[in-house]
């Protein structure tokens, strides 16, 4: 779980708690491990330039590093189970572009980018943009945005389609999921953005893709 720029709120936790009880177990991962492990922000624009200080002092490198580190000791913690480990990686806003990053690890099986914005830009910390990453990717990848998300407009958004079906031209391991009325934030019900018909389609295609 890779939360947003406002780090490891009690929205990200609800979000691991959904999730277990599924038959999913679920490890939050704090973004800004380096810089502040225990930030919390509230859903206000103060607080969204403060997350913003922080997202400026990440590097795609470090963010590997972290879901490296973080899948090895999830695979630790759960080494008694009798099925195979799933390593799925969910994240939301920053979270989705770090979740991007995040699939091409080896032991990435399934991500999910939820309405990470920039992709198509940039990479976290410098760099060509993280969609060059694609071919890189050996797992599924799931992209969501919303329609009217004013972070990644319809350009990017077209940008970001077009990438996904040159590298997969099937549709079946990297997939483009556009949400119709929905803004940035939209699973996030704490959020003013929150769209309740696509946030029960995120979720169903959340499950679906964990669970398989």
């Amino acid at each position: 779980m890779l939360p947003e720029i406002f780090g490891l709120k009690y929205w990200v936790w609800g979000v691991a708690d959904r999730l277990s009880p599924a038959g999913v177990p679920a490890l939050a991962m704090p973004l800004f491990a380096r810089t502040a492990p225990e930030l919390e922000l509230r859903y206000d624009l103060e607080s969204t330039s403060e997350g913003r200080r922080h997202k400026e002092a990440t590097t795609s490198e470090g963010i590997l590093a972290d879901a490296q580190a973080s899948i090895d000791w999830l695979r630790q913690a759960l080494e008694a189970r009798d099925q195979p480990l799933r390593i799925t990686v969910v994240g939301f806003c920053f979270g989705g572009h770090a979740a991007l990053l995040a699939s091409t690890l080896a032991d990435v099986q399934v991500s999910l980018d939820f309405y990470g914005a920039g992709v198509s830009r940039g990479r976290l910390g410098g760099g060509a943009p993280s969609l060059e990453l694609l071919p890189s990717v050996q797992g599924e990848l799931h992209c969501l945005c919303g329609s009217i998300d004013p972070l990644i407009p319809n350009s990017e958004q077209q940008a970001i389609q077009a990438a996904l079906q040159t590298e997969d031209p099937t549709g079946l391991r990297l997939r483009y999921n556009a949400f119709e009325g929905a803004d940035h934030g939209f699973m996030c019900e704490a959020r003013d953005q929150y769209h309740q018909a696509s946030a029960q389609e995120g979720w169903r295609l959340l499950l679906d893709a964990a669970q398989s």
